[in-house]
């Protein structure tokens, strides 16, 4: 049976042309999304595709234009009857953030994937295609619903909340964490190794046109707080550190952020470790920071500005929010 889907199309690496087969460097999105389909037709899958080009760069650059342009395009296209699934064709370098900020505002009744590649189109071992098929094939199965936003590169899916780009090279290029991939797919076969886990289908945050700021702070030996004090400005509300270890930080570092705190700056410590746990510590109330617990420092970001946008500014209910992930 032919499926219906949507495809979104924002650039990245998987519309990417070198100009030569074995070049180092190339351009991000170079292929418009019309044209690009026409690549995909020659691989004879059962689906019927529609697609809109939301934007045609690199994920460095995606901010907020973008992602609300995207969230309003997802939405309809959820909202259309005809549309059995939505496909979102993205750079890699911030598609981890992207689909953790949409599965969070976004319900979850109908397959939302998202898909990238490591290496442009004209590229020797381009996997853009193939990535590009086993998401269509994710998009176009029922059990993908109620799972959240999935992000499908290399052969396996991985849910939004735990993806994270872990190499700069290769195409194995992206794990989860706490959870690893929560299934195998390609272009003939699909395996899921578990239920779907979102058994309410409306999103927990509604959308948001501006998001306030929040700057991620990265710790390092001989930190000063003269130093964290120069990344927050007058329009800041929060601050993420990418602590060491478990969320840590030097003690000058600490001092400043909790004299910030006590200004009305929300702080989460979070960890620069590619797999770290950030659990509260006896001292968080009293500081008045929050754990992260298994969000990197980038989902962090993006959680906190959501519980900032909603009203949310105490502590232990945002501290709740993150343990909730």
């Amino acid at each position: 049976m032919t499926v219906k889907l949507t495809v979104l199309a924002t650039g990245g690496t998987i519309a990417g042309i070198a100009g030569s087969a074995t070049a180092k460097d190339y351009s991000a999105g170079q292929i418009a999304i019309e044209d690009y389909l026409e690549n995909v037709a020659g691989l004879g899958l059962s689906a019927e595709l529609s697609a809109q080009q939301i934007a045609n760069i690199d994920s460095a650059d995606i901010g907020q234009g973008v992602w609300n342009d995207l969230h309003r395009a997802t939405l309809a296209a959820l909202g259309d009857p005809e549309c059995q699934g939505i496909v979102i064709t993205h750079g890699t370098d911030t598609l981890e953030e992207t689909a953790f900020l949409l599965d969070l505002t976004l319900p979850v009744h109908k397959p939302v994937v998202m898909v990238g590649a490591m290496r442009p189109a004209d590229a020797v071992g381009y996997d853009g295609l193939r990535n590009f098929a086993n998401a269509m094939r994710v998009a176009g199965d029922g059990e993908a619903a109620g799972r959240g936003v999935l992000v499908v590169m290399g052969d396996r899916i991985f849910g939004g909340r735990d993806v994270r780009k872990v190499r700069t090279r290769g195409t194995e290029a992206f794990r989860g964490f706490p959870r690893e991939s929560v299934g195998l797919v390609t272009p003939s076969s699909l395996e899921w190794f578990g239920a779907p886990w979102r058994a309410v289908g409306e999103p927990r945050f509604g959308w948001v046109d501006a998001l306030p700021e929040v700057v991620i702070v990265a710790a390092y030996s001989g930190l000063c707080g003269e130093a964290v004090a120069r990344c927050i400005g007058p329009d800041t509300r929060g601050v993420v550190v990418a602590g060491v270890g478990e969320g840590n930080m030097p003690e000058a570092a600490r001092r400043e952020l909790v004299r910030r705190c006590a200004q009305g700056l929300q702080v989460v410590r979070a960890s620069r470790a590619d797999e770290g746990l950030v659990d509260a510590e006896p001292d968080d109330a009293a500081n008045g920071f929050v754990a992260s617990r298994a969000l990197n420092p980038a989902k962090a970001r993006i959680l906190l500005q959501l519980l900032i946008a909603s009203g949310e500014t105490e502590r232990a209910a945002i501290q709740r929010a993150f343990d909730g992930r």
